[in-house]
């Protein structure tokens, strides 16, 4: 079962590669485009918007899979010929995604139009950027409006197994928003006085496009709301909407506080952050994919004996590649700096502190699958706010004086306290048997490469010699990995390509 795991990760991790691939290449464009105080607007909008969507979609992308697996259970149960049981298995996935879908179309248009009413008193809230120009509002609630609207449609492709009917909808909005952008670029209009607005009016175009394309996949469904299915869903769904406010104001509220903490020169050190976060993709991506593939697979209707089981091979093999990944980028950061322009590279040293807080991530997300999968949501609630907690105390403190560097090491605390509550809650109600001592072994081995490796570097002047070194550190990791595991690697290569 683990290998379906696997198989799916690869089709959606190698998918969202290419497709990310394709739209960081944003990135090296708008840091060479763009001075750091105004690339600075587009990280604090960027940030918010992840925001917006949590709120808006209420958690019901997980209660969604949930109910899903509830539908087919209660087909199975109430019995019959193989084709009356998948036909009801049907109706019920269809009145649960009807319902579901419309409760979030509800709450993105109640959004937009008090956004759109209100766009003149949110912009002076926001900043004398963005006071000037009302319309940045206006554009970023639109594509608010078209993400909310499609997020369930998508959930539905998920639960149905069309990993690349959905990677394909999200690589044509993708290449869309990255055409525009570029195109926008080379016609200087990122010089005119709308200046940033130009990249939420390509987001939009690419937002708008996509909706229309993943309606096509609703089999015309009508949203129509099922009050006492929605009731149900809710009480599942709404301690997800709460840890999920929290879990996402750790991701953006650092932003919030760099902009309004720091002395001078807010709007250009949150640029700084902002692109240097950026380069933190691949780590980015792989718990991204990890998730879109782990989350219906585990919150599966399987036996709670092999879900266990599961969960804790899951655990050990994603802090392995995870730790591969943090070094793959750590040791060769100096490259990995050209990404962006020159006037943002001095923020580079903060790269391994921001890998550590994305790898903490991608544990306690391993950790809440239990929770989620025992209808014990609320736990959810204790994890997220103690990183919220967290968060705003340790940039409240650092970010004054030490500026971005502070929220990047708020940050990493913020994620290792969230694994640490998670864990905690693991032990005392879901016992779940992790091998700590194969999982310290990654993590100390990662940790102690990479200090080798900038030791080397600091002590050793011949340009050039340290790529050598690390390339040889890199390699060790990989080769006691493949070893320590077993790993055959061209089956496990052949198997995802089948897929």
């Amino acid at each position: 079962m683990l290998e379906k795991l696997a198989k799916q990760t690869a089709v959606y991790g190698i998918s969202t590669i290419v497709v990310r691939f394709l739209s960081y290449l944003l990135t090296p464009v708008f840091t060479r485009v763009f001075e750091p105080a105004a690339y600075g607007v587009v990280t604090d909008v960027y940030a918010l918007i992840p925001f917006a969507l949590v709120v808006l979609t209420m958690g019901l992308e997980s209660a969604y899979f949930r109910f899903a697996a509830k539908a087919d259970a209660a087909a199975s149960a109430a019995g019959g010929t193989p084709e009356r049981i998948a036909a009801a298995a049907r109706a019920g996935k269809r009145r649960l995604f009807a319902t579901t879908w419309g409760v979030t179309l509800l709450a993105a248009t109640l959004f937009f139009v008090l956004a759109a009413l209100g766009r003149q008193r949110v912009a002076g809230w926001m900043g004398e950027t963005y006071a000037a120009h009302p319309q940045y509002v206006l554009l970023v609630a639109a594509v608010v409006w078209f993400d909310v609207a499609a997020c369930l449609p998508f959930s539905r492709l998920r639960e149905q197994g069309r990993a690349m009917t959905f990677v394909g909808i999200k690589a044509l909005s993708v290449v869309v928003n990255v055409a525009l952008a570029i195109a926008f670029a080379l016609g200087g209009l990122y010089a005119t006085p709308f200046g940033v607005g130009w990249v939420f009016a390509a987001n939009l175009a690419a937002s708008a496009l996509t909706f229309g394309v993943v309606l096509l996949t609703t089999d015309r469904t009508v949203p129509r709301i099922d009050r006492r299915l929605l009731a149900a869903v809710l009480v599942y769904s709404l301690p997800l909407l709460v840890s999920g406010v929290a879990g996402t104001a750790n991701e953006f509220i650092d932003r919030q506080m760099i902009k309004y903490l720091v002395p001078a020169g807010a709007m250009a050190q949150l640029g700084v952050y902002g692109a240097v976060t950026k380069i933190a993709v691949v780590m980015m991506l792989f718990t991204q994919m990890y998730r879109l593939a782990a989350e219906p697979f585990f919150l599966a209707d399987y036996k709670k004996s092999d879900f266990i089981g599961m969960n804790a091979a899951a655990m050990k093999y994603y802090v392995m590649a995870s730790m591969f990944i943090f070094l793959g980028i750590a040791l060769f950061r100096d490259l990995f700096a050209l990404i962006v322009g020159a006037d943002f590279r001095e923020g580079i040293f903060i790269l391994p502190v921001v890998l550590g807080a994305n790898v903490l991530s991608g544990v306690w997300l391993n950790l809440s699958f239990w929770y989620k999968r025992e209808e014990r949501t609320q736990l959810a609630v204790w994890v997220t706010f103690t990183g919220l907690f967290f968060t705003v105390a340790m940039n409240a403190a650092l970010v004054p004086s030490l500026g971005y560097a502070g929220a990047a090491w708020a940050r990493l605390v913020s994620e290792a306290a969230m694994v640490a509550v998670s864990y905690w809650l693991n032990r005392r109600y879901f016992l779940t048997p992790y091998d700590l001592r194969r999982i310290g072994e990654y993590v100390a081995l990662g940790l102690g490469l990479f200090f080798a490796g900038a030791l080397f570097a600091r002590h050793v002047p011949v340009r050039g010699a340290e790529y050598a070194v690390n390339a040889v550190l890199f390699g060790l990791f990989a080769l006691f990995a493949v070893r320590r595991e077993h790993i055959d690697v061209g089956r496990l290569l052949r198997s995802a390509l089948k897929r």
